[in-house]
């Protein structure tokens, strides 16, 4: 297993695991693993042989970021795993630790939870937050991923996005709409804290990486990858999915002409298609 730059590989022996069941052969199951003290809560649906692994955006979780995707695209021939990543949803306690290498660490205990699961390929879907740990996760352990999916990502930082992310720091400027869905996961406070924190550590990247999220890692990616976009993103700006088609090599780009930032569940039958249609090249 190859180590990421700059993240933690967690050595085998160091793993405890909970008592798994013979997971693989139901339709749907939920289980929880744990890895380094941290209890990470995922969900396998479906039978196929093809199996892609769902990483959700910052503060996201399986049911919150990935409910049109878990319900339509499961089948005899597709197998979806989900996470909560650590300190997200039911991937608690502990409490998210947010800092510079977060996402990095989620990347490396991603590839562990599969291993760990059995499953030695598997393609990617990762969106805003987690479509970074997917390239991370691509780039590091690249004789795990066969495919790719990215959308709503960066692999940088620019001044624009730190006004964006202060604009969207005081989750009481949300509409009730956005908020309300993580409000009920975590409480109020805590989504507060929480939401705060991230904010804060991603406005530190900028200033003290020169906003490089994984920049130097594009060029270790080696497996077919698709970058999804929505035109009219307002937390993402158009010229990323450009910077990452133009620095991965051999990948797609499509941009959704009504697409924004959560085009995956404002427009899930198109986006599921395009899925499938990757996957089955």
């Amino acid at each position: 297993m190859n180590s990421l730059a700059r993240g933690t590989v967690f050595p085998m022996a160091q793993l405890k695991f909970a008592s798994l069941r013979n997971l693989h052969t139901s339709r749907i199951a939920q289980g929880e693993i744990n890895l380094l003290g941290k209890t990470i809560n995922y969900e396998e649906l479906g039978n196929g042989d093809q199996v892609l692994l769902c990483l959700p955006g910052a503060l996201g979780t399986i049911k919150s970021d990935f409910g049109p995707q878990l319900k339509s695209l499961p089948s005899k021939h597709l197998q979806l795993v989900a996470w909560d990543p650590p300190g997200y949803g039911k991937s608690r306690p502990p409490n998210r630790d947010f800092n510079f290498d977060s996402l990095r660490t989620d990347a490396t205990m991603a590839a562990v939870m599969m291993k760990n699961l059995g499953y030695k390929k598997y393609s990617l879907l990762g969106w805003s937050d987690g479509g970074i740990t997917a390239m991370l996760l691509a780039a590091g352990f690249t004789q795990h991923v066969e495919k790719m999916i990215i959308f709503g990502a960066n692999a940088y930082i620019t001044k624009e996005e730190t006004e964006i992310c202060k604009d969207l720091r005081d989750i009481d400027n949300w509409s009730p709409k956005m908020r309300a869905p993580l409000e009920a996961i975590y409480g109020r406070d805590y989504f507060k804290n929480a939401w705060e924190s991230w904010v804060d550590t991603y406005i530190g990247i900028y200033h003290e990486r020169d906003g490089d999220l994984c920049k130097d890692d594009l060029a270790n990616i080696v497996c077919p990858t698709l970058i999804v976009h929505g035109i009219q993103d307002p937390v993402v700006p158009i010229e990323h999915p450009y910077y990452l088609h133009k620095n991965i090599q051999g990948s797609e780009l499509i941009l959704m002409e009504k697409g924004k930032h959560n085009l995956h569940l404002r427009y899930s039958e198109e986006f599921n298609a395009i899925v499938l249609k990757f996957l089955n090249k």
